[in-house]
């Protein structure tokens, strides 16, 4: 049976793949809802996207003012407001546009000059030489979240498990994310499921229930590593559910309860073994001194009595000692 989280399936592979390339591309850089896809699944937190409406906003009003400049300047130039000029404003108004755009506080922009690495721009107003310089990428710096999973994945004792985790990462270098891979995001959850799959066909099913938190530190050690040539730098992973088969675990149940009725029974005869030592140095205390057995005894009788707060039937030979104690006194 698998988790709730996994019922959220991707419509196509092809969709899949265009939301998470979107989820690194510069109109969607700001959104870290949607998690990248793998064997078909994704994850979608339903949180709140950060807008870039203004920053959209401001790119159309400069373009507006950038045109009704020209034409304004046309107009007093040559009197009337010709094809050309309009064709010129329109340009002139995408050049000026285009060259200066904002970048939100948690993004930086990846400057390219004709086709090579320039710059990381932003936060703030950036401006660009037109037609020379472009931003092709906008790279969100703030703390991500990947959901990942390994299905079916079988442990060094051949038990299959289906195992679910949250990695959650940051992009400290934005040149290496940008220059080094292709798409660092499904890059990241990609490598975080392999990773997951190699640590599980290592260790044993009850080693991976039993020592989730040590789980949790080998894979980020090692997410981290192969991240770190791009840029990425990984600040925790957490193991979010295991599932074992119905079958093993009743198995396991069963296994369990009888682990715990002979660490019981081992107690018991703990106990009883030290009972029995206590009882052999009560012997021989009593060996030889009648009036301490009879006290013994009679102690015994009054114990009985007391808890159960009724009458006590006294056999003959157990009344011996009273009899004796009782004649005693009417000797004397």
């Amino acid at each position: 049976m698998m988790p709730a989280a996994r019922s959220w399936r991707a419509a196509s592979s092809a969709s899949g793949s265009s939301a998470s390339n979107n989820s690194v591309s510069s109109s969607n850089a700001g959104s870290s809802n949607s998690i990248p896809a793998y064997d078909g699944y994704r994850f979608d937190t339903n949180r709140r996207i950060a807008s870039r409406n203004g920053a959209t906003v401001f790119s159309i009003a400069l373009f507006v003012v950038v045109f009704a400049l020209v034409l304004l300047v046309a107009k007093l130039a040559f009197g009337d407001i010709g094809i050309v000029a309009i064709i010129t404003g329109l340009v002139a108004a995408y050049l000026v546009s285009s060259s200066i755009s904002i970048v939100q506080e948690w993004e930086r922009a990846i400057v390219l000059r004709l086709g090579r690495f320039n710059r990381v721009a932003g936060p703030g107003l950036v401006a660009t030489i037109p037609l020379i310089e472009y931003k092709p990428l906008r790279i969100d710096q703030r703390v991500m979240s990947t959901y990942f999973g390994a299905e079916e994945t079988l442990t060094s004792d051949l038990v299959p498990l289906n195992v679910d985790a949250i990695l959650f990462w940051v992009v400290y270098n934005t040149k290496y994310a940008c220059m080094e891979v292709e798409d660092y995001a499904s890059a990241v959850a990609w490598i975080a499921q392999t990773t997951m799959r190699d640590a599980i066909g290592r260790t044993t099913v009850a080693e991976v229930v039993t020592r989730r938190d040590q789980l949790d530190d080998e894979l980020k050690k090692v997410i981290e590593e192969k991240l770190s040539p791009w840029g990425i730098a990984i600040t925790d992973v957490q193991i979010r559910d295991i599932v074992i088969p119905k079958e093993l675990q009743e198995a396991m149940s069963f296994e369990a309860a009888v682990e715990r009725e002979k660490n019981a029974r081992l107690a018991l005869a703990e106990i009883e073994k030290d009972i029995s030592e206590m009882l052999v140095d009560a012997s021989v205390a009593y060996e030889g001194n009648e009036n301490a057995m009879k006290l013994r005894t009679m102690h015994l009788a009054y114990e009985s009595v007391r808890r159960s707060s009724g009458t006590m039937v006294i056999p003959s030979a157990f009344s011996d000692g009273f009899a004796d104690a009782s004649g005693d006194r009417a000797v004397k």
